[in-house]
């Protein structure tokens, strides 16, 4: 019963825990199908939470990325106006290429123009070579603008101009035959052929061309279509511009002739030609060309209208600068300059169409010639003597000829100058003087 009694224990015990097993063994199961369920969810949750990192960092890039495309919005933004402003510009440069091959286009047709035009010229330049004087000086005996009967000498306009034309008589055949040949070349080339030439950059064309616009200037028939086709502009230009000696010495020995018609005179001062003569004075040291120069000067000395333009411009002052190289031919074209402008002066206070003292008084002119009325050279004492008899019957320059010595040279011209009709007019002088001061 004991034993049985422990069985039924041992059962009941045995059953217990067996019901403690079966309920540990399912709590244990439970717990292991918790487990496996929070195992899942922590799965999960890492996938979740990679997911989300994942995410986290892709928000990242796709900011970023956002920025990026931004920044790639504004250089496309700003590269499209770019191309715009490129196209615009390709447009503008398109049209200017378009005007410049239109311009080179016509350059070179003028190319073709002045190529033909200079193999013209060039076959010109030969014939002008072989018409043109060897001598630089002989066109000055064409027109003998250097003469120096001042006494006799008046323009066609009634402007004493102390300059005449060679005598015909005393004309040589080869003086006649050139001229004849110049005139020949003047219809056969053309005169606006012949002035182009002078503007030429080739100096031996320039030479040659000028030698024969200074011949055809050296006949009053030519000297008004060189006029009326630009020769004066042209030769003016020579002086402005020129450096070579002969063209400088040739061009002034042209303007000279031009400058023995009274209409002429007014246009070589209107165009700054005194001014030009006396740079071109300052410029070089050669006799004869200061000769030509001075002889142009002396020229327009001739015309009263033209003295107060011309002492503005510096030409008394060129002409006194130029005596100072002592040349004897140079010297007698500044006094029959000084004779010039001093009878034109006289005359005109004669007539009542100017008063007061003589513009050569304002450049020192009285004193240089007083000093040189002793020269030795006849022709250059005649037009000193001349000069001092017209300058003393001004009586506004009295005072001036009393104290620079100038009455005292008149006496002395009275009695012992060379020429009678100059004594006579240095008595008729000083008479009036005397008149006056009474």
């Amino acid at each position: 019963m004991e034993n049985s009694t422990y069985q039924t224990a041992l059962a009941d015990t045995t059953q217990m825990y067996e019901k403690k097993v079966a309920e540990l063994l399912k709590q244990l199961e439970d717990e292991h199908a918790r487990f496996e369920s929070a195992e899942e969810q922590l799965d999960l949750a890492k996938r979740l939470l990679s997911d989300h990192q994942n995410f986290m960092q892709g928000q990242k890039e796709i900011d970023e990325l956002e920025v990026k495309l931004q920044e790639m919005y504004r250089l496309h933004e700003t590269s499209v106006d770019e191309l715009q402003s490129l196209k615009s510009e390709y447009k503008v440069l398109l049209s200017e290429k378009e005007t410049l091959d239109e311009e080179l286009h016509a350059v070179r047709e003028k190319l073709l123009v002045e190529e033909k035009q200079r193999k013209i010229i060039e076959n010109e330049l030969v014939k002008l070579k072989k018409l043109a004087p060897e001598n630089d000086n002989e066109f000055e005996d064409k027109k003998s603008y250097m003469k120096e009967n001042i006494g006799k000498g008046s323009s066609a306009f009634g402007t004493p101009m102390g300059l005449h034309k060679s005598n015909q008589s005393r004309e040589t055949l080869s003086g006649q035959s050139q001229r004849a040949t110049i005139a020949k070349i003047c219809e056969e080339v053309g005169l606006q052929k012949i002035l182009a030439l002078l503007s030429s950059e080739d100096s031996d064309v320039q030479i040659h061309a000028v030698k024969v616009v200074a011949n055809l200037a050296a006949e009053d028939i030519n000297q008004e279509k060189i006029v009326e086709e630009g020769g004066l502009e042209a030769l003016l230009m020579l002086l402005r511009s020129s450096h070579n000696t002969t063209v400088l010495r040739v061009a002034s020995g042209a303007i000279a002739n031009l400058a023995m018609n009274e209409m002429n005179q007014g246009l070589i001062m209107s165009k700054g030609g005194a001014l030009l003569l006396a740079n071109t004075a300052s410029k070089t040291d050669d006799p004869q060309t200061l000769r030509m120069v001075a002889g142009a000067i002396a020229n327009l000395c001739g015309n009263e209208k033209l003295h107060m333009m011309l002492v503005e411009d510096g030409g008394i002052k060129a002409l006194l600068e130029m005596a100072r190289s002592g040349n004897i031919d140079v010297v007698a074209q500044v006094a029959r300059g000084m004779a010039n402008f001093a009878k034109c002066e006289s005359r005109a206070i004669i007539q009542g169409h100017r008063r007061g003292c003589s513009l050569l008084m304002e450049d020192a002119a009285l004193t240089w010639l007083i000093s040189n009325s002793n020269t030795t050279s006849a022709s250059t004492r005649r037009h000193i003597e001349l000069a001092l008899c017209h300058l003393g019957q001004n009586e506004e320059n009295a005072q001036d000829m009393i104290s620079t010595g100038g009455m005292k040279e008149l006496l002395r011209i009275s009695h012992e100058s060379t020429r009678e009709d100059i004594r006579n007019l240095a008595k008729k002088t000083l008479k009036l003087s005397s008149n006056i001061s009474g």
